[in-house]
C-alpha cells in the first residue's frame, strides 16, 4: 500500500521496536498529526483474553477527563415525562415507536449513540438486527438503557465512550483530538488505562495488556511501553 508524503515524513520520526512510554509515545503521535483536519488519537489494546468466553469479556464506559472533542448526536427512544426530560437535556431526536419505522424504511442513522428507557426497549429491540451490528444497541451494562435519561444525555455530551473487546481480543478508542495537546491527551489515556485494568476478569490468566499501540487518523502506529500498565 503506497502512503502519503505526511506519512512516510512521519513515520521516519519512529523508531519501529522501540516500546516508548506512554507520555512520550502520545506526544510522538501529535506531531505525525499533520493532516488538513482535527485528527483523532485512538488506542488499540490488545488484552490476554479469550472474547470467546463469556467470563472473559472486558466492556464497559468512562467520561474522558477532557472527553473526545467530538460533537455526539444522541436518539432517545422514551415518551411522555421522560421524552420531554430527554429533549430539556439536550437529546438529538426523541420519540417511540414512529422512529422504528424511520430506522427501518429510511435506513436513518444520522446519530452516534441511542439511549433508551427499560420501558421502550420492546420497541427498541425490534431494531436488534440493524442497531446490533453497528453497535447501537441500548444496554444497561453501558448506561444506555436507563430511567435518568438527563444524566446519561449529560454524560455521552461530556465524552463518554464506551470500550469492548472485538473478535482479535483488542479494544479500540479514541482519547481525543490532536488539538487537545499531549497533556490533555495522556490524562484521557491514563483515564482510559485506569478503566481497563479495572475491568480485568477473574477468569484472565497470565499477562493481562498484551500490547499497546497509539496512532493519529492518518498516522503511524506508535507502540508504547505496558510493563506498568496492570501486569
Amino acid at each position: 500500500m503506497k502512503r502519503g508524503k505526511n506519512y512516510q515524513d512521519s513515520a521516519k520520526l519512529i523508531e519501529k521496536a522501540k516500546l516508548y512510554e506512554p507520555a512520550e509515545g502520545i506526544a510522538l503521535a501529535v506531531q505525525t498529526a499533520k493532516a488538513k483536519f482535527d485528527e483523532t488519537l485512538e488506542v488499540h489494546v490488545r488484552l490476554g483474553v479469550d472474547s470467546r468466553h463469556a467470563d472473559q469479556q472486558v466492556r464497559g464506559t468512562i467520561v474522558l477527563p477532557h472527553g473526545t472533542g467530538k460533537t455526539v448526536k444522541v436518539l432517545v427512544f422514551a415518551k411522555g415525562d421522560k421524552a420531554k426530560e430527554a429533549m430539556e437535556a439536550g437529546a438529538d431526536f426523541v420519540g417511540a415507536e414512529e422512529l422504528v419505522a424511520k430506522v427501518q424504511n429510511e435506513n436513518w442513522f444520522d446519530y452516534d449513540v441511542v439511549v433508551a428507557t427499560p420501558d421502550m426497549m420492546g420497541v427498541v429491540g425490534r431494531l436488534g438486527k440493524v442497531f446490533g451490528p453497528k453497535g447501537l444497541m441500548p444496554n444497561p451494562k453501558t448506561g444506555t438503557v436507563t430511567m435518568d435519561v438527563a444524566r446519561a444525555l449529560k454524560e455521552i455530551k461530556a465524552g463518554k465512550i464506551e470500550y469492548r473487546l472485538d473478535k482479535t481480543n483488542i479494544i479500540h478508542c479514541p482519547i481525543g483530538k490532536a488539538s487537545f495537546g499531549a497533556e490533555k491527551l495522556n490524562d484521557n489515556f491514563n483515564a482510559l488505562m485506569g478503566a481497563i485494568i479495572k475491568a480485568k476478569p477473574a477468569a484472565a490468566k497470565g499477562q493481562y495488556i498484551k500490547s499497546c499501540v497509539v496512532a493519529a487518523t492518518m498516522g503511524p502506529g506508535i507502540k508504547l511501553a505496558t510493563g506498568k500498565l496492570g501486569n
